[in-house]
């Protein structure tokens, strides 16, 4: 009978353990469903594992990093700020992945300054760290910032890696600030193991001195390159359609599309869709219109690109530069998207140029509902009025005017090792 008990609970010890294994952990069906793609699960298992008390025991700074990663994908803020008080609750606010994580879904909420006061309290700031917050500001269109920030990682003796310079280049291209990209660009030549061929640091550099006035130096750089990417070419057209080479831009596409395997005869490099709108830039500013209209055509027909607002837009200021203002009245019409005010205002600009006063009123009320509130429109129809000798008409939309408030106009320059913004108005600058 003994013997039978020992037996009875060996096999049921066995079966228990082989239970064991078919129930995975709670981090494991966190992680199982985060690599699933499935957030929302990731966040209700989450919930479930802290309200059940055999869970709440195994729930661990993993746990806490796999419901961040998936409030990060889903851009809750509320979801994400009560993790961040249950991190606080659970003791687990000096771990510096948590910290970074938690900074990341501030900064993709556009919430910089708690993003910022996260990195504040972090008891060690790694690269990492100090990384994500520059790239947070970067993200959120304030790239002086970003600059300054990164001057203070070097002065706090953090040293930054191949993605914290690319971030860099990337908020020096926005600011248009050239002194400091070729600074950054010395810097990535003298610094070893800055200075190993990385394609995602050398397109950020092409697109600096592109974006940056200096298409000379980026064209350079483009052609020494050996690898060349789907982005390394976008950065070369993009950069020759904002300096008004038109015809540069096309031929390097045309050169892009040319480049095939010789085996199966198929691109070797496929454009995006980033690719075409520095193509239709292009068109626009060399007044090939019908070159356009192919182009716009082929990126559905021929690559599968489903043309976004940009692409649009620059349909519609292709049309209006080459003077064919009711086929851009046309195209706003059929769009598949609802258009946009400044979708509009390119066709009222357009409207005063050639004197269509027709077109121009009927812009103008489609305006009228969609911003209502914004004067430049009214200022153009006046003007149109004016040009017409309309002159009773014109002084009828100027009444309609009501000065609103407007957040101030700003503007930034590069001053010595700095940049300094200039906001309107403006009487305390130091400069």
């Amino acid at each position: 009978m003994k013997c039978f008990n020992i037996s009875l609970r060996r096999s049921w010890n066995k079966a228990e353990f082989h239970n064991s294994l078919k129930t995975p952990k709670p981090n494991q069906t966190l992680r199982w469903h985060l690599e699933s793609n499935s957030h929302t699960k990731v966040l209700l298992l989450f919930k479930s594992f802290l309200r059940n008390r055999q869970t709440f025991k195994s729930i661990d700074s993993f746990s806490f990093l796999y419901a961040l990663k998936a409030c990060n994908h889903k851009h809750s803020s509320i979801q994400g700020k009560q993790l961040h008080a249950h991190i606080i609750k659970f003791g687990f606010q000096a771990i510096v992945q948590l910290q970074t994580c938690l900074l990341n879904m501030y900064a993709r909420s556009g919430n910089l300054c708690d993003a910022h006061q996260v990195f504040d309290e972090m008891p060690v700031k790694n690269n990492v760290a100090w990384t994500s917050l520059i790239s947070a500001y970067v993200d959120n269109h304030k790239p002086v910032k970003a600059l300054e920030l990164f001057r203070l990682m070097q002065s706090n003796n953090v040293e930054p890696d191949q993605v914290t310079v690319t971030v860099a280049l990337s908020a020096c291209a926005q600011t248009g600030t050239l002194d400091m990209g070729e600074w950054i660009h010395s810097f990535v030549r003298r610094k070893q193991g800055l200075n190993r061929r990385d394609l995602c640091l050398d397109n950020a550099i092409i697109n600096m001195y592109a974006k940056c006035g200096d298409i000379v130096t980026a064209r350079k750089l483009f052609d020494s390159m050996r690898n060349k990417d789907v982005r390394t070419w976008t950065c070369m057209i993009v950069g020759h359609a904002l300096h008004g080479q038109a015809h540069e831009a096309l031929q390097l596409f045309s050169e892009m599309n040319v480049k095939r395997d010789k085996e199966n005869w198929n691109p070797v490099i496929t454009p995006n869709d980033v690719t075409f709108i520095g193509v239709l830039m292009a068109c626009s500013h060399a007044g090939l219109v019908e070159e356009g209209k192919r182009h716009f055509t082929s990126m559905s027909e021929d690559y599968g690109i489903q043309p976004r607002e940009p692409h649009f837009g620059c349909m519609v200021d292709l049309l209006c530069r080459g003077g064919h203002l009711r086929d851009a009245y046309d195209f706003i019409m059929e769009m598949p998207v609802p258009p946009h005010a400044v979708v509009w205002r390119t066709l009222l600009g357009a409207c005063s140029l050639h004197g269509e006063l027709e077109l121009a009123a009927e812009v103008r009320h489609r305006l009228l509902k969609l911003d209502p509130v914004y004067v430049g429109d009214s200022v153009a129809m006046s003007n149109i009025y004016a040009k017409k000798g309309m002159w009773n008409k014109k002084v009828i939309v100027r009444k309609q005017i009501k000065q609103p408030r407007r957040a101030p106009g700003c503007s930034s320059v590069e001053v010595g090792s700095g940049v300094s913004e200039f906001v309107t108005a403006e009487d305390d600058h130091p400069f």
